[in-house]
């Protein structure tokens, strides 16, 4: 009787570990947003140096 109380309170503290029903998603576009600024600005920097009529300050 003892040990089936023993046997009973072993397994009613398993842990059970289940994977979930969806993947994981690791979204990186924080990364690729900032470079194509960046980009765009060098570009936009490149430009105004090269047509400096069309951009008077």
């Amino acid at each position: 009787m003892l040990a089936l109380l023993g046997l009973s309170a072993i397994l009613g503290g398993c842990i059970q570990v289940k994977a979930p029903d969806k993947p994981i998603e690791i979204n990186l576009n924080v990364n690729v947003r900032q470079e194509v600024v960046v980009r765009l600005q060098q570009d936009a920097q490149q430009l105004i140096q090269e047509n400096p009529e069309l951009f008077p300050q």
